[in-house]
């Protein structure tokens, strides 16, 4: 059987398209992780990015790597998919000639066909689980996206929105709940976007009662939830519905209304806040996470200024920023010149997250001598390391729990893991929590 490697670039939801095409051809190739090591794999794809720049060259970087393994000797065919060869379809192929084929973002059957394999619409919601450590997964409940902000490129790269179907979800749900998932990430471009395409409506909300209903599953996080117009009802869903986190993953991007209409977001500062204020007044202790760009075209001192106060008086107790890239295709890039110097974005990047580390620390701080339930996601060094519902994987801290054998009744600290504990928050850092068991 030849063997079949893929590298996995940028984010949760290229994940979950490596996972769903290593299923429609799992019975035709030895499928070899892509830490291993090999001197020799007969196919190796590569899933890239082309969000921004940094994530662009890295994706450029690592087609080169490959084309010059397959140079040595060491590669049969090498495909590139994803983002990056969605965005440069004609110019890839006669920059890197190497490449064996090139396919795109948008539907992963012309690859499953290149690999000499029939795609299988009914089994679209199956997937091989690309990380056998972690008791989480990803969900992706729609693909594209119909919002036209200035800065992003994901719509002429994704194309126009379109939602799964929340009969596959609910199978795919079961299908990962029976491989030990604990937690399902539901993400999307649009998460808030869901169903108004195939139901007429969002149907966030009802889509988290049908998940919440599947055996296993304990735990539902939403991210990626547009501010415009967003779905109220799912504030209910995760006030009363004690599956479903009470965190929000909520990019706002900004708050002053020049920098916002700019950015042809369809908010303004007063809704935003507004929106925030709901949010905790109808959902008690959620946790609110945004991510904030600084430095776009004609961002003025009085527009960061703005944004520092409403970060002060929103109290993110999650927050993640970025200096603003000009994306070529983009609104901003044919209409606002890249105006702000890079050292002015750097300076207000840093005086942002000054601010939020400080604003974390004290949110963390405030929560020594709480019990939390938390989930096990790993094992290491002495320590399991979990989460409760107020951290997300891979973007927010840790809890922290020193494991012996005697506080847990003599398990093996691998047997932990995938399972719920209810510990006390005994020290704090800006970042991660520790505890010990209860």
């Amino acid at each position: 059987m030849p063997s079949l490697q893929v590298i996995t670039l940028g984010c949760s939801k290229n994940t979950v398209d490596t996972e769903h095409l290593l299923y429609q051809v799992r019975g035709s190739y030895e499928l070899v992780p892509e830490g291993e090591s090999r001197p020799w794999v007969d196919v190796l794809a590569v899933n890239t990015c082309g969000f921004i720049g940094d994530a662009k060259q890295q994706s450029i970087q690592t087609i080169l790597a490959a084309a010059a393994r397959k140079k040595a000797g060491e590669v049969g065919r090498l495909l590139v998919f994803g983002c990056l060869s969605q965005r440069y379809a004609s110019e890839l192929p006669e920059l890197i000639p190497e490449v064996d084929g090139w396919f795109g973002a948008r539907t992963l059957d012309p690859l499953v066909e290149a690999l000499g394999c029939r795609p299988d619409p009914s089994q679209r919601h199956r997937r091989v689980l690309t990380d056998g450590i972690h008791p989480y997964a990803y969900l992706k409940i729609s693909e594209g996206c119909d919002r036209r902000c200035s800065y992003c490129a994901i719509p002429f790269i994704r194309g126009p929105h379109r939602s799964v179907p929340m009969e596959l979800l609910v199978r795919e749900a079961e299908e990962l709940s029976a491989q030990g998932i604990r937690e399902l990430i539901i993400i999307a471009q649009d998460t808030t976007y869901y169903g108004l395409d195939l139901y007429k409506k969002r149907m966030l909300a009802p889509l988290l009662r049908k998940l919440s209903e599947v055996e296993g599953i304990e735990w539902l996080r939403i991210h990626y939830s547009y501010p415009a117009d967003f779905p109220e009802d799912v504030l209910d869903e995760m006030a009363n519905n004690p599956k479903v986190c009470r965190y929000m993953d909520i990019p706002l991007q900004h708050i002053s209304d020049r920098v916002l209409d700019n950015m042809h977001r369809h908010v303004d500062g007063a809704w935003t806040r507004e929106l925030i204020r709901r949010m905790r007044e109808r959902v008690p202790g959620v946790v609110l996470r945004t991510t904030l760009i600084v430095g776009h075209p004609g961002e003025k001192h009085n527009d960061f200024e703005q944004l520092l106060d409403f970060v002060r008086e929103a109290r993110f107790q999650r927050l993640g920023a970025f200096t603003y890239s000009e994306e070529e295709g983009t609104y901003d890039a044919e209409h606002f010149p890249d105006s702000v110097p890079e050292r002015t974005k750097k300076n207000r990047l840093n005086t942002l997250m000054e601010l939020q580390r400080g604003i974390s620390l004290a949110y963390n701080e405030s929560r020594i001598g709480t019990r939390v339930r938390v989930l096990v996601d790993d094992y290491s060094d002495g320590v399991l390391v979990c989460r409760s519902e107020f951290e997300s994987p891979e973007v927010d801290g840790e809890i922290l729990v020193e494991y012996t054998a005697e506080a847990f009744g003599g398990k093996e600290a691998q047997s932990l893991v995938g399972k719920f504990l209810t510990v006390q928050i005994t020290a704090a850092d800006e970042y991660d929590l520790t505890a010990e068991v209860v």
